[in-house]
């Protein structure tokens, strides 16, 4: 059969004139009654009520019409009948195709047109029991042997339902396309199984996650209803949340904008439904609802969510534009602020989640200190809504309060003094601690601080390093005698005598690491006392400097203490000055410990 197209037109040029006229939307096809009647009980009801109920209504304009014209007219007004299908399922394409086959021509079935030709045939009531081998039995028994047995073809013709609601909804062609792939998902997880089940050689295909993982870009085509009820489906086979984070992380780079920083960037889901992918995804989720100025209830589900899962987040993740207007900031503190109280509701104290979280907000401080519209007062509130427990050290968080200063330095000395006061001055680094004493950007105050906790630092590091070195004379004095010494078992009977050199040999090593300690020791000694000497005449001239400011400004004891009162140094004067002779009474008396047991 030869078929020819003319614009919106549609004709089957087997030869014989055509006999009935069938509009479906804004195409016309020219076809024949006896094959479509044939195969469509639709098209054969409408076509016989149609005959029978066709009157002749012509206009007698001249009486002289011959009776054989009449009759003539007649013939050719019933000759063609007209139907319209104004909504047919799947449109012209899907008609043309079904009439094609009433007329006995081959079709090919595939899984992109196989949904829409069983609607097709669905609404042409193309039934086995009308005609045998009709539309409907042929796609049915393409869905089931071919279509649902591949993942891709599953995929595929769940797409093509789109535009084929409700019918294809009513037939279950959507509902049992959802279910195979599932089936097919599931079948690909390693996670349902205790051991591998794949060999080497074809891990890759079966492995979602490698160079098989082509129907994860196909599912972010999907409707979302559809994408909905397939995930749905994954959960109901339980699936790992390995594969479900990976769906909803490629269907969110998809479709919501900056959800993802690097196109470029694979991201490794965990085995766990607390990932770093799940964390991402919500916040690329929190921003497009900043962005469409969602309700607020939106936003803190999606805020409690994060913070449920803080410790997972990237430093990415937190830069979140503030895309409102009442704010000055250029990223939004304070959805970061609420995020971490989230967080600190739902942790406990002392776990390693905290300490995460505590060196990610450093990392956050030290990002957004660079603003120049950032209060004081946000900063510091940020800083310190972390417990003492969250830092071990201090050195990030020093970090952002010198990066804040140096970016702000317009601000005046008071609010310097409130942003150095977030810093424990206890857990900064022997390193952090040499840096903040020369930072000429913080107040005095800070400084005074530092360099009093350093001291106390360098002064416990000695006192540690003194009773070393003094154990080490004491342990090689002992070793060459315990050298000397033979362990000797003696039997019953005494018959046998054994010496253990194992042990001498030991006992000599450990004597040789010993002396060795004991060099590297006495050097770390007076590189620490140098030290010790350079702040001890630092801390005097700020002294002196200190004293001089009082005489100067306002002569009297009490002026003095109260001013050094106001620059935090509680400490006495005394902590300053030289403990020389402390060290030398230690040499002493470890030299008359020596001797004592020379003379032993």
């Amino acid at each position: 059969m030869a078929t020819n197209s003319k614009g919106q037109a549609w004709f089957c040029t087997t030869g014989l004139p055509s006999d009935v006229v069938v509009d479906v939307d804004d195409m016309t096809f020219h076809l024949h009654k006896f094959p479509l009647m044939a195969k469509c009980r639709k098209l054969h009801d409408l076509i016989t009520e149609q005959e029978a109920n066709v009157t002749p209504n012509r206009e007698q304009e001249n009486e002289e019409i011959q009776e054989e014209n009449e009759a003539a007219a007649e013939a050719e007004e019933e000759r063609h009948c007209r139907v319209r299908f104004p909504d047919f399922p799947g449109g012209p394409e899907a008609f043309e195709t079904a009439a094609k086959f009433c007329y006995a021509v081959k079709i090919e079935l595939t899984p992109s047109n196989v949904a829409s030709l069983r609607c097709a045939g669905e609404a042409l009531e193309m039934t086995e029991e009308y005609s045998e081998g009709n539309l409907i039995s042929k796609t049915e028994r393409f869905l089931s042997q071919t279509v649902f047995r591949s993942l891709r073809d599953s995929i595929q013709t769940l797409k093509s339902c789109e535009r084929l609601i409700p019918l294809a909804e009513r037939l279950g062609v959507v509902e049992r396309c959802i279910d195979s792939i599932a089936a097919k998902v599931s079948a690909m997880d390693p996670s349902l199984f205790g051991w591998p089940v794949n060999e080497p050689s074809n891990a890759g295909a079966a492995n979602p996650h490698g160079h098989g993982d082509w129907w994860l870009d196909e599912l972010t085509f999907l409707a979302p209803p559809f994408f909905k009820r397939v995930i749905h489906a994954m959960k109901g086979q339980h699936l790992s949340y390995e594969i479900i984070e990976n769906c909803l992380l490629r269907f969110a780079k998809t479709h919501i904008p900056g959800s993802i920083g690097h196109p470029g960037s694979r991201c490794r889901p965990l085995y766990l439904q607390r990932s770093s992918t799940t964390v991402k995804l919500f916040f690329g989720m929190l921003r497009t609802a900043n962005i469409l100025n969602t309700s607020d209830e939106t936003k803190s589900t999606l805020e409690k969510k994060i913070g449920s899962r803080f410790e997972l987040a990237t430093l990415d993740d937190l830069l979140m534009p503030s895309y409102s207007y009442l704010t000055e900031t250029l990223y939004d503190v304070d959805c970061v602020q609420r995020i971490l109280t989230h967080f600190l509701d739902s942790v406990e104290d002392g776990t390693p989640a905290l300490t995460l979280v505590g060196k990610l907000i450093d990392g956050y401080l030290s990002e957004i200190a660079l603003d120049a519209n950032l209060k004081p007062g946000k900063f510091c509130e940020l800083a310190g809504a972390l417990p003492e427990q969250a830092r071990v050290y201090d050195d990030g968080l020093y970090r952002s309060v010198d990066v804040y200063i140096k970016a702000h330095q317009w601000i005046p000395e008071s609010d310097r003094e409130r942003v150095s006061s977030v810093l424990d001055c206890r857990k900064l680094t022997l390193e952090a601690c040499t840096h903040a004493a020369q930072n000429e950007r913080l107040p005095l105050r800070a400084v005074v601080q530092v360099l009093f906790f350093e001291q106390l630092q360098l002064r416990h590091a000695i006192a540690g390093t003194l009773m070393a070195v003094d154990v080490a004379p004491f342990e090689s004095e002992i070793s060459p005698v315990r050298r000397q010494q033979e362990v000797v078992a003696v039997g019953e009977d005494d018959e046998m005598v054994v010496v253990e050199e194992g042990e001498e040999e030991q006992e000599d090593g450990t004597w040789r690491a010993a002396v060795r300690e004991n060099q590297v020791l006495r050097l770390g000694m007076d590189s620490m006392r140098t030290r010790v000497h350079e702040l001890e005449r630092e801390c005097t001239t700020m002294r002196k400097a200190i004293e001089k400011i009082d005489h100067v400004e306002a002569p009297g004891w009490r002026r003095r203490g109260s001013l050094t009162r106001k620059f935090g140094c509680k400490f006495k004067t005394q902590v300053c000055d030289s403990h020389e002779s402390t060290m030398v009474e230690s040499r002493k008396a470890r030299t008359n410990r020596t001797n004592h047991h020379h003379n032993r």
